[in-house]
């Protein structure tokens, strides 16, 4: 059954760490992907406090290849930056990371910025964390608005933080925000994670999601599909069912992936081959 389109896999870079931009573009080319969600990390990409690569040549390598950046996301976990900041010194830079990450964005062309709530310390009152979370998803939404972009909130496992980690969760936060360019995303790991579900999720946000992280998981793990326990046909279905139009990130982050990352990706689009229409 066909049930979504090429354009809607959006294949990511960041299990191609360890190989250059060049290579996982010309990659993502040979399988016939054509959408790109750009993590805008070293060595493929600088992007910091202050200043960011040359998106003019980025654009042109993507573009030259018949490839499109529709997605920028900035790395949130691994690198200093982050959405509720405890110190104040690195709240600001993280403001002005993440601005820099939504111009970066639009001179690629990107239409979405995927992000999350970051966390607190876990030995602080987590409203104080909540509170800081939202002044900066709020400010940072009057950004994207200015360059016409959009952020994308997703949740996070509970390994990760103490705040936006259930669909509850994110409900209040995007009713606190209450923005009209910060909508929302699935990831499919911390859903699972949750014990919630695709059908939950469109229940509660209907249209307002935008973006996902599609992957599959045991529910743990982003992994390609097939190694893990999820059914893409039967969540396939479902999306088309409830008339989702949106990219479908591929964020595979497991380190088995970061050795011969495009054997790994050529087994992801060979489950998705049945399905493509």
């Amino acid at each position: 059954m066909k049930l979504i389109n090429r354009e809607q896999i959006a294949a990511m870079n960041i299990h191609y760490l360890y190989y250059s931009l060049e290579y996982f573009l010309d990659t993502q080319a040979a399988l016939g992907v054509k959408t790109i969600e750009l993590w805008p990390g070293a060595p493929h990409f600088f992007l910091d406090s202050m200043t960011y690569s040359d998106c003019r040549e980025i654009r042109h390598k993507i573009e030259s290849r018949g490839l499109t950046a529709k997605i920028i996301t900035p790395e949130n976990c691994t690198y200093q930056y982050q959405f509720a900041a405890p110190v104040p010194e690195i709240f600001r830079k993280s403001f002005q990371y993440f601005t820099n990450g939504i111009k970066a964005g639009a001179e690629l062309g990107c239409k979405i910025m995927a992000i999350n709530s970051g966390w607190g310390y876990w030995n602080e009152d987590r409203e104080e964390a909540w509170k800081r979370s939202v002044d900066m998803l709020t400010r940072l939404a009057e950004e994207a608005k200015k360059e016409g972009i959009c952020l994308a909130m997703e949740s996070l496992r509970p390994q990760e933080s103490q705040l936006v980690t259930t669909l509850g969760n994110t409900k209040r936060m995007f009713d606190e925000i209450n923005h009209s360019h910060l909508k929302v995303m699935i990831d499919t790991t911390a859903m699972g994670v949750a014990g919630e579900t695709l059908e939950e999720w469109f229940d509660v946000f209907g249209e307002d999601i935008i973006h996902m992280h599609f992957i599959d998981g045991n529910p743990y793990g982003h992994l390609i599909w097939g190694d893990g326990n999820h059914d893409l046909g039967s969540w396939l279905k479902i999306l088309d069912r409830r008339g989702y139009k949106g990219y479908l990130g591929q964020e595979i982050t497991d380190f088995n992936y970061f050795e011969k990352p495009d054997l790994h990706d050529k087994r992801n689009m060979a489950a998705y081959k049945p399905f493509i229409r």
